[in-house]
């Protein structure tokens, strides 16, 4: 491995160091349904992507392997939290308006969009 592709490396670690304690936060953020520190963590997510997207290793080394795969998996962990918020938010709604399929979508028509009493 080059010097080059080892300061790369370093760089990538680093990154991706960073992207790790920002998914960490968000994971935080959902839990507590925080809603200020979960848009922090969006925003920082998008410019560790774009900086990550800018410039990367040539030659990925072990250790940038693993923060990749740990970056992977808690982003996943994180997906799923926001898909059961979103149901629960969606089976909230649809108690309220009792109706159901307050997001579904119909044969090109409106299905239970919100009522008011």
């Amino acid at each position: 491995m080059s010097d080059l592709d080892k300061g790369s490396n370093a760089k990538l670690a680093e990154h991706l160091r960073q992207m790790i304690a920002v998914l960490q936060r968000e994971r935080q953020a959902l839990a507590g349904m925080d809603l200020d520190a979960l848009l922090v963590s969006t925003s920082g997510k998008q410019d560790l992507c774009d900086t990550l997207q800018d410039g990367g290793a040539a030659v990925v080394d072990a250790e940038c392997e693993g923060l990749l795969i740990s970056a992977k998996e808690l982003n996943e962990v994180n997906r799923k939290m926001r898909n059961l918020l979103a149901v629960n938010v969606s089976a909230r709604l649809d108690a309220l308006t009792g109706s159901g399929g307050t997001y579904s979508a119909g044969h090109g028509r409106r299905t239970g969009s919100l009522r008011t009493a």
